[in-house]
């Protein structure tokens, strides 16, 4: 069992982002990866990096950004409260997301509608983005 530790100080960076459950898939975290969902220290990554302990990623996921440091690796998904264990959301990340839930709750980031607007929306919409019709 030698080999373990070592093996686990290997992990690929798609795979690690698989088993700490941002990712339902593999292959989604190697495409999100590739798309530029995922930086660490500012940069694009690619999905064969070897994450470090310490390192710090910043993941795109929908609406959501985290920003997530490094506690552990693992090539094995396992339940979300294991998978919790392998990162740390800095408390910024926490306050910037529960922010962008609470606007998108109230609906403030736009006029919200169930469809095709109505007039009154269609003149709002037309105020807010300052253009005359």
């Amino acid at each position: 069992m030698a080999q373990k530790p070592e093996e686990d100080d290997k992990v690929r960076l798609d795979k690690w982002l698989w088993a700490a459950r941002f990712y339902k898939t593999r292959a989604l975290a190697k495409a999100a990866i590739e798309s530029g969902k995922v930086h660490c220290r500012g940069e694009r990554c690619k999905p064969g990096k070897e994450p470090r302990v310490g390192d710090e990623f910043v993941l795109r996921t929908g609406f959501d950004e985290r920003t997530v440091v490094v506690r552990a690796l693992s090539v094995v998904r396992r339940g979300a409260p294991e998978a919790q264990a392998l990162y740390e959301e800095t408390a910024e990340s926490i306050a910037r997301r529960e922010k962008a839930a609470a606007l998108r709750k109230a609906g403030e980031l736009g006029v919200m509608t169930d469809g095709r607007p109505t007039k009154k929306q269609r003149r709002q919409l037309h105020q807010f983005h300052g253009s005359a019709g």
